[in-house]
């Protein structure tokens, strides 16, 4: 497939600072206070961490918001195919113009400081949610949680822990517990978080951190329950009552947690 304009760009933008990522925020926080801090005028957002289930768990948050009529941004990654597929506006992907237009504005603010592609990245996508009208803003965390581009938001509304296996051990830590502290890093002083199926050791550290930062917690099989139901479809239940759901487009039993963790949040 031949180079694209945003190929160009993301390569320029890759010399200014060669690792891919880097887990600290101080670079992002300065290049938004350039832009006029967009990340403090974005709808309401939902913040997702995890190691499994992340992508999806967007995907059905985006569809429970359309569902209620509402407008979703959405930013997610990596892309399957196109750059595109990281950033809805509004539930439509970006347009290539819209996308090259951000990340060339982002570039020129930015004045040649050191500064990640995921960072420019997001950036740009939080720069083009705050110009665009919308009702609800999903963001999937890339990596981690804590030091995390994503994590630049103040005050979601929500956040969402997926699933937590081992990955990027050289960069999160030897052990399960060490990787959810990580994750749990999303996590903010009142701000409810809808915790899926996790193994104890990660489960341990997620609700010890919530109480220590005094973050709600919806913990699935104690605060609220998901099954499949026989005749088709699944079956979600909290201490609000219960509400039938289509089942899910995406294959897989583990798509009913994910499914569960975004109804919860």
């Amino acid at each position: 497939m031949p180079a694209t304009r945003t190929d160009a760009i993301l390569a320029r933008l890759h010399g200014l600072y060669p690792s891919l990522i880097d887990l600290s925020l101080g670079r992002l926080r300065e290049l938004l206070a350039k832009l006029g801090h967009p990340e403090r005028r974005l709808p309401p957002v939902i913040h997702v961490a995890g190691t499994n289930g992340k992508g999806s768990t967007c995907a059905f948050l985006r569809a429970v918001g359309e569902a209620a009529g509402l407008r979703v941004h959405v930013y997610t990654s990596p892309h399957l195919v196109r750059f595109n597929e990281r950033i809805r506006l509004a539930g439509r992907l970006v347009e290539d113009d819209t996308l090259n237009a951000a990340l060339e504005e982002i570039e020129r603010v930015n004045g040649g400081a050191p500064i990640t592609v995921f960072e420019v990245v997001t950036a740009a996508a939080l720069h083009l949610f705050a110009r665009v009208p919308a009702e609800l803003c999903v963001l999937e965390v890339g990596l981690g949680g804590r030091g995390d581009a994503t994590n630049v938001i103040d005050r979601p509304v929500s956040c969402a822990i997926t699933s937590i296996s081992f990955d990027h051990r050289e960069m999160l830590g030897e052990t399960l517990g060490a990787i959810a502290a990580e994750k749990a890093g999303i996590m903010k002083l009142g701000v409810p978080v809808a915790i899926g199926a996790q193994p104890p050791e990660a489960l341990d550290v997620l609700l010890a951190e919530a109480a220590r930062v005094g973050a709600p917690v919806r913990l699935r099989e104690r605060d609220w329950r998901i099954a499949a139901k026989p005749g088709g479809g699944l079956w979600f239940e909290d201490s609000a009552g219960g509400l039938d759901l289509p089942a899910p487009s995406l294959p897989g039993a583990h798509q009913h947690d994910n499914a569960g963790i975004a109804v919860a949040a």
